[in-house]
């Protein structure tokens, strides 16, 4: 009996990234499995936040497309999009949490939007991913009576709330001290594999990049498009490029020329 091939989580075919006329990012392919924790990297401005609103929709192909389990999400009715998305979960770089409203109901409100739920059923689904993200018992303080750690994993808890399947993070560790963001990223990783969930990380935290990322995909600003895609720890290694190796042996000393 022939196997039939199961499509990517996601796929990325020929896609330019664009402001106008200005080209940000070109001829960009690659996939991503379900379960992987997936890294863009390089160097500042070379469009890693950029790919990420496209992956998500909040920015349109100049070129080429974006596919999930096979299906083009660029190419979907916007019906079709909107259900498409409602399968994604987004922690952005500021954590972006209502000032106004408790942590609970900073959870609560993607369930009170898109669920039919009780407001018990809700209330008892917010403990519970404040509880996973390590939250029990801070349901009724407000994003400005807790660390920048705390709000990190409260907008974690927010992304978690329609269990989607892929997660998406924007420079999850961005002001954290070294310990808090190790064990932010102990917590993604931990996420990640009991619920088998899909995570893509933008990052140039090195720590994240060589500790929790299984593959990475390099953008370089020079030559406007992916270098290179693998291990980063492979990468860090042995990768035949110049920029590839400084960029991930950056704080190491001397980068060694190839041979």
């Amino acid at each position: 009996m022939e196997m039939i091939e199961e499509a990517p989580q996601i796929e990325v075919r020929n896609l330019t990234m664009a402001y106008g006329s200005k080209v940000i990012m070109k001829d960009l392919n690659f996939s991503i499995e379900k379960g992987e924790i997936f890294a863009i990297m390089g160097g500042s401005g070379c469009g890693k936040s950029t790919l990420l609103r496209h992956l998500i929709g909040l920015n349109e192909p100049a070129r080429g497309e974006v596919l999930y389990h096979g299906e083009s999400f660029t190419r979907a009715p916007q019906d079709r999009r909107a259900q498409i998305m409602r399968g994604f979960g987004v922690l952005y770089q500021s954590g972006a949490l209502w000032s106004a409203l408790t942590l609970a109901e900073n959870v609560a409100m993607p369930l009170e939007e898109y669920t039919d739920l009780r407001a018990s059923e809700i209330a008892e689904l917010v403990r519970y991913k404040l509880a996973l993200v390590g939250l029990s018992g801070f349901e009724s303080y407000y994003p400005a009576d807790i660390s920048g750690g705390m709000k990190k994993r409260a907008a974690f808890a927010r992304a978690m709330a329609l269990d989607p399947e892929v997660l998406f993070f924007d420079e999850p560790s961005a002001g954290l001290d070294p310990i808090t963001s190790r064990r932010l990223d102990e917590l993604i990783v931990q996420i990640s594999e009991s619920m088998d969930r899909t995570v893509v990380l933008v990052t140039h935290e090195l720590a994240s990049l060589l500790s929790i990322a299984k593959r990475a995909i390099f953008l370089d600003v020079t030559t406007k498009t992916q270098a290179v895609i693998g291990d980063p720890r492979e990468l860090k290694e042995r990768s035949d490029l110049p920029q590839v190796r400084e960029f991930l042996n950056r704080g190491d000393g001397p980068v060694p020329c190839s041979s």
